[in-house]
């Protein structure tokens, strides 16, 4: 029964499109019966969203109704039988529900760590680098205890604001693997995130060999004094961090929880050793006393709490030494995909370690500072006897004199602050343990990199942002795990381990890192400043400007630390951002990129909507009637010539037919043909509209397209070719085209090819012509020849080869040719100004404009010289100008008596026929041309067959013809005649335009 159920929701969910219950007694039943078609729908749906079960793992797809689900009439949705509507009881889910069945948590045995364990005990192992144990009682000897704390807190001001920063974008929702680049990648988009990805990744598996080869260097000093070398210093190194890589690999291939373990007895070994440390200080030995140590002394404190900067050291060369040391706060962030809740997790366990580790190396700073001299000599017999009159330093106060070490500058000591990298394994109770806390800091650090890089970089490629790296984005076993990034990153670690010589890559390491965090505090900043409702960060204690001075610090500290190599860092991160943008991978993240867009879009529209038009900005906005935008590509093309960075085109489809499947295909081809624009690197707009016929659509776009001052004022159409063989009320609603526009003050441009502009018939053959053109080496075929579905091979007839031909002809290189403009109106300059347009961009910057006017024979000349004057003033290049004085004279009998065979079928011959019959056939049939009409018209039409005749005697050779619109005064010239006009002036010419602005100026001769 209950299989039989379960058959009749998923039968009722398919063929209805909406929920419905099984029974519907009352609405505890029905409420009922949805929550057990909710456990059950696995079996309906391949979409599934995993829910935690107490029994077992299930999986139900959340069932979200569309609006018309909710809303369309009954017979149109087909509701469930038992259900009014198609709900039990009207019932719909609630919001919380559905987020509640979004959450998809962790999956049975895959491994997920809390915010100690994940995010807490990497940060502080990272952080707590061999720079604690070797170089921080250094940077005390030099810089003093005041400064050296002032070191380390500009150091920790700067990873604060980044660990607020990273708080806030870890916080703004369910957060993935990939660490840093996940972080920086969805806020300010792939670009950056790209970038930084990659050199991030790298900068970790590098990390990887500058801990191994510390470690190895730390081993090697140690078989150095027990005289127990292998080979020679180099290549002991080389074979220590080689064993000890790949050790560290095994332990990562096993598994994150392996990995997690180590860690741990690794914070603990580290944690021994402070603590070693600490219990040291209070125990000074009078062994010690001759290297300097002598215990907490106030003495001591005084004469190390200024600085004593010796060897060209400086308090910024000093600050850049420290600062590497206080990297490694995102660590935990680095895992991100491995963390039970990021969300909580990574700004707990972030600021927390941050908290700890500051207070440790100032704890150990003044510590240090107050219990070792800068200078000891080691030597027993350096005690004083008797008081000496011009020794007054602490160690004199404490019967050692050590002034030797000034009057030789620190060359014959050996000992104390300044000369002893081993000062905390000196002052340490129990020394062998101080190593093992540097080998536990070495080992970590280089632990938690060798798993963050291959995470990091695992997540980059599953984004595809590089197509070439796409083999690492496939994870392995129950947790994912990046294997192949586990070998990449041993392979890069072993290499660099190999040469054993860091100093030179190590800024650039450092100088990526801090690229890293520079752009998460920009990314905090970014998407505060933008303003989107999505930016909703849990974690409250974050200010943009903060941010941006993090940024601002981090930028200035990569320069501390090496100028060179943040001038290189710059111009990697830069290249990788311009391939990335270059690429434009077909990715939507929602980025604070796009949301500061809109944002700078939305406020510049409403600023210029408040700014009166002027004729020096004037520029062509064009409506296209383009239908598919594909369909007439060199329609497209060619008004993206005088468009394109100039103007707003916005290419209009309307779709006819019933409202219901029109409203459907209007959703999907909005983004179907604007994706199709912007592949096709077309800057435009893509307009669907739903009417009636065409000139109601055509009304609708006129009227509402566009957005304040962004609004088209010119109305592109294609020449109707085929109007002698369609239906004439097809071509009054066509004319009726150009009289809307002219009513709302639009200018008009008519283009015709003659071989015809649709190709919508040819679309296949378009595809495999790109296709063939893409792949081919040679790209030399035969045209005539296509593959075609239906059979091997399927030629194209002359025609359409041609029209296919014809279709692509504005997207090459133009060539040295004319483009003929025949300014016979002055329509504002509209004329004029579109061939100027064409000829600013690059692929038609070789053509020429030629103007023709007419005039009369007995002025040529003075028209010429008028119009050159005319042109100059407007600043209007033009190689020609032909004044025709025989435009008025009458065409040819042949043409003539062409013309009137074209309109025969279309004339009333109302002197033929009773006058109710011509009256009424006329009402019914308004495109008739009358008698009246004919003879009325008979000099324009005279002038239209003659412009022809000239047009092909100067202009035949022209790349593309520009020439003014005749205008039909509207009620008084019939559509069949106006469109014969057109037909008769247009055909068997080049590319031609006929363009008539608005009559209101469009060029002026003031600057």
């Amino acid at each position: 029964m209950k299989d039989l159920k379960l058959q009749f929701f998923c039968l009722a969910k398919r063929h209805t499109g909406v929920r419905s219950s099984l029974n519907n007694q009352n609405n505890h039943n029905g409420i009922k019966c949805i929550f057990q078609c909710f456990t059950l729908f696995i079996k309906c749906e391949p979409h599934e969203v995993s829910v935690n079960s107490s029994s077992k793992q299930k999986k139900f797809k959340l069932l979200r109704p569309s609006l018309a689900e909710l809303h369309d009439e009954l017979d149109k949705v087909r509701a469930a039988p038992g259900s009014p509507d198609g709900y039990a009881n009207g019932e719909e889910g609630t919001p919380a529900g559905d987020a509640a069945a979004a959450y998809t948590p962790d999956s049975k045995g895959v491994v997920k760590f809390g915010w100690i364990k994940g995010v807490l005990v990497r940060c502080m192992l990272n952080i707590w680098g061999v720079m604690l144990f070797i170089r921080l009682s250094w940077i005390v000897g030099q810089a003093g205890i005041g400064l050296s704390v002032l070191v380390i807190g500009m150091a920790t001001v700067v990873t604060t604001i980044t660990g607020l920063s990273t708080s806030a974008i870890a916080t703004n929702g369910f957060v993935r693997g990939g660490g840093a680049y996940y972080l920086i990648s969805r806020s300010l988009g792939p670009e950056f995130g790209g970038a930084i990805g990659l050199i991030f990744a790298f900068a970790n598996a590098v990390a990887v060999a500058m801990y191994v080869v510390g470690f190895a260097e730390t081993v090697v000093e140690l078989l150095k004094e027990n005289g127990t070398l292998m080979i020679d210093e180099m290549n002991d190194i080389r074979i220590i961090g080689a064993i000890t890589v790949v050790i560290l690999l095994g332990i990562s291939i096993a598994g994150m929880e392996w990995e997690a373990k180590a860690q741990i007895v690794l914070l603990v070994i580290l944690i021994l050793a402070i603590g070693d440390f600490v219990i040291g200080t209070f125990i000074p030995l009078e062994s010690k006393k001759p290297k300097g140590f002598f215990g907490y002394n106030a003495d001591i404190f005084m004469e190390n709490f200024g600085p004593d900067f010796r060897q060209e050291e400086t308090f910024f060369s000093v600050f850049a030494i420290f600062f590497p040391a206080a990297t490694g706060i995102l660590a935990g962030a680095n895992i991100s995909g491995d963390l039970a809740d990021p969300q909580s997790a990574i700004p707990k366990g972030t600021l927390l370690a941050i908290l700890i580790t500051t207070m440790v190396y100032v704890g150990i700073a003044v510590s240090v500072g107050s219990c070792v001299v800068r200078d000891a000599t080691g030597n027993v017999n350096d005690t004083i006897v008797t008081e000496l009159a011009n020794c007054t330093s602490a160690a004199c106060k404490l019967n050692y004199d050590f002034s030797s070490c000034q009057s030789q500058a620190g060359a014959g000591c050996h000992y104390g602050l300044m000369n002893n990298f081993q000062v905390m394994s000196m002052v340490s109770g129990f020394a062998p343990l101080i190593s093992a806390g540097i080998f536990s800091a070495t080992l970590s650090s280089a632990l938690a990199s060798l798993v963050s890089a291959p995470k990091i970089f695992q997540a980059l490629c599953k984004d595809s942002i590089y197509p070439g790296f796409q083999m690492f984005a496939k994870g392995y076993g129950k947790n994912n795990e990046p294997l192949r990034g586990y070998i990449l990153t041993f392979l890069i670690a072993l290499g660099f381990i190999l040469i054993a010589e860091l100093n030179v890559i190590a800024p650039i390491i450092s100088n990526f890192f801090l690229a890293s965090y520079a752009l998460i505090n920009f990314s905090v900043f970014h998407a505060s400043l933008a303003k989107s409702p999505g930016w909703r960060p849990a974690f409250k204690y974050y200010n943009m400007w903060i941010s941006l001075i993090g940024a601002i610090l981090c930028c200035i500290v990569m320069f501390v630390i090496n100028w060179w190599a943040a001038l290189l860092t710059y111009v990697i991160v830069l290249g990788l951002y311009i391939y990335v943008t270059y690429k434009k991978p077909d990715v939507n993240w929602g980025s604070s990129t796009q949301a500061l867009t809109y944002l700078n879009a939305l406020q510049h529209s409403i600023r210029l909507s408040g700014v009166e038009d002027h004729v020096k900005n004037f520029r062509p906005q064009c409506l296209i009637m383009t239908g598919a935008p594909s369909a007439r590509p060199a329609l497209l093309h060619l008004v993206h010539a005088f468009t394109k960075n100039v103007g707003l085109m916005i290419c209009g489809h309307v779709h006819m037919g019933p409202r219901r499947q029109a409203m459907k295909e209007l959703s999907t081809d909005l983004a179907k043909y604007q994706r199709w624009l912007i592949k096709n690197k077309m800057k435009a707009f893509y307009a669907p509209v739903h009417a009636e016929d065409l000139r109601d659509g055509g009304q609708y776009l006129m009227q509402a397209a566009g957005l304040g001052r962004m609004r088209p004022n010119t109305l592109v159409v294609g020449f109707k070719k085929n109007w002698r063989q369609g239906d004439m009320r097809d071509v009054e609603t066509y004319i009726n085209l150009f009289h809307d526009a002219f009513d709302v003050q639009y200018g008009v441009v008519v283009i015709r090819l003659k071989e015809g502009l649709d190709i919508s018939h040819l679309q296949l053959h378009l595809m495999i012509f790109k296709t063939i053109k893409q792949n081919t080496s040679k790209p030399k075929f035969h045209p005539m020849f296509f593959p075609d579905s239906k059979s091997s091979s399927s030629p194209l007839n002359v025609a359409d080869q041609r029209l296919l031909d014809a279709s692509c002809q504005f997207q090459k290189k133009q060539g040295k040719s004319n483009i003929d403009v025949w300014w016979l109106f002055d329509d504002g300059g509209l004329t004029l100004l579109i061939p100027y347009l064409i000829t600013t961009k690059k692929k038609w910057k070789d053509c020429k404009i030629r103007v023709f006017i007419g005039g009369k024979i007995n002025r040529i000349d003075h028209d010429r010289r008028a119009m050159a004057t005319l042109l100059s003033k407007f600043r209007i290049d033009f190689s020609d100008i032909m004044v025709l004085g025989d435009i008025n004279t009458k065409p040819k009998k042949e043409n003539i008596a062409a013309f009137e065979e074209m309109i025969e079928p279309f004339r009333l011959h109302e002197d033929d026929k009773e006058q109710e019959v011509a009256d009424k056939m006329k009402e019914d049939e308004p495109w008739r041309i009358t008698d009246n009409e004919l003879e009325l018209y008979k000099t324009k039409t005279y002038r239209q067959i003659r412009l022809n005749e000239l047009l092909k005697e100067h202009s035949s050779t022209a790349n593309i013809i520009v020439m003014s619109l005749p205008v039909a005064r509207k009620g008084a010239v019939s559509s069949a005649l106006y469109m014969a006009w057109l037909e008769v002036l247009s055909k068997d010419l080049p590319p031609i335009l006929l363009v008539r602005g608005n009559h209101q100026s469009v060029l002026t001769f003031y600057s």
